[in-house]
């Protein structure tokens, strides 16, 4: 079986065209293209740098000295440093780096924790209904109501007591982040789960005496799980702007245990006055092209999974196509002519 697929390009190209960056990608065309292309590249980039930071990094996150001795504080870029030394004299090059590896912990953790929650409680609230909606409903509104920086500042006090390590602090970052996001996945599974439930295999799965988990995990969510690559994106870029927000603020992750944009944002500000500017752009920079590529990256999928802009790039697909067929007959004439 395996070597008749491999042995079979038709094969090949058909389970090639089916992975999701390569549909997707597909299926876009001119300016929504570009930025699906442009979201990809930042992102791979992002991903790439903080997988290998231990490589890529020419210093550790807290190394303040080589052997050629200790580093001066504020230096500007030079060929030892190439981004300049903090207040610290931490090197800046590695703080971005390794700041990338820290980043991408908290967007698995907090991101995995909240999609296995949130679509656990949806699914229950959702197939059940009764009090039990009602309930979990009226906690999800009132999470989502608060405002999303102060509700992972709170989590973070409480768990963390405002110290931890490196492990510590990223699971306290996740999980603040995760209490925040939960409501979200909760509201668009449950929502699903409403709609699918009502369904005609759903009732004759009832009817042959399926039981409520089974019909819950292998019928309702398999079918209600279609907007989650799309959440999964805009939640991305969300928490890394979180947990710079908890860094700035000093509620973050301890500095001597891990890089973080945030609180490298925050030791800068008294230099950006002093018109040392490297200390602060860098992070500032990282923090910003990471949340555009998962940002092009989202609004690209958001817009290939509309249906009315699909219909719409049909219409003008068909049109354009119409206008060539057109004006092809004319330039034949046009030559005959001649």
């Amino acid at each position: 079986m395996s070597e008749n697929v491999t042995s079979n390009p038709r094969s090949l190209g058909a389970v090639w065209r089916r992975l999701p960056v390569v549909h997707q990608l597909r299926q876009s065309v001119g300016l929504q293209r570009g930025m699906l292309v442009a979201g990809l590249v930042i992102t791979g980039i992002f991903l790439l740098t903080a997988i290998f930071a231990p490589l890529l990094a020419p210093y550790s996150f807290n190394q303040l000295r080589d052997d050629a001795g200790r580093f001066s504080p504020q230096e500007p870029p030079s060929a030892k440093h190439l981004l300049g030394t903090t207040v610290g004299g931490f090197d800046v090059l590695s703080r971005v780096i390794w700041g990338s590896q820290t980043a991408l912990l908290v967007i698995v953790f907090a991101v995995l924790l909240s999609i296995f929650a949130g679509i656990l409680l949806g699914l229950v609230s959702g197939y059940l209904g009764g009090w039990v909606d009602r309930v979990l409903v009226v906690i999800a509104d009132a999470v989502y109501a608060f405002p999303t920086l102060l509700l992972a500042i709170v989590a973070a006090i409480v768990i963390t007591g405002g110290e931890s390590d490196l492990l510590g602090g990223v699971l306290a970052a996740s999980i603040s982040i995760t209490v925040v996001f939960v409501p979200q996945y909760f509201r668009v599974i449950r929502a699903e789960a409403v709609r699918v439930k009502s369904e005609a295999f759903v009732e004759s799965a009832k009817v042959v005496g399926a039981r409520a988990p089974r019909i819950m995990f292998r019928h309702v969510l398999r079918n209600s799980t279609r907007t989650l690559p799309l959440i999964f994106t805009l939640n991305s870029s969300e928490a890394i702007l979180t947990l710079a927000g908890l860094g700035f603020l000093g509620f973050g992750i301890e500095p001597t245990q891990a890089a973080e944009w945030g609180y490298d944002l925050n030791k800068s500000l008294s230099d950006v006055t002093a018109g040392i500017w490297w200390t602060s752009v860098f992070p500032g920079l990282a923090i910003v092209l990471v949340v555009l590529g998962i940002t092009l990256i989202g609004e690209s999928l958001n817009d290939l999974a509309d249906p009315r802009l699909r219909a719409r790039r049909r219409r003008r697909g068909s049109t354009a196509a119409d206008a060539a067929a057109a004006a092809a007959p004319a330039t034949i004439e046009t030559e005959g002519a001649r």
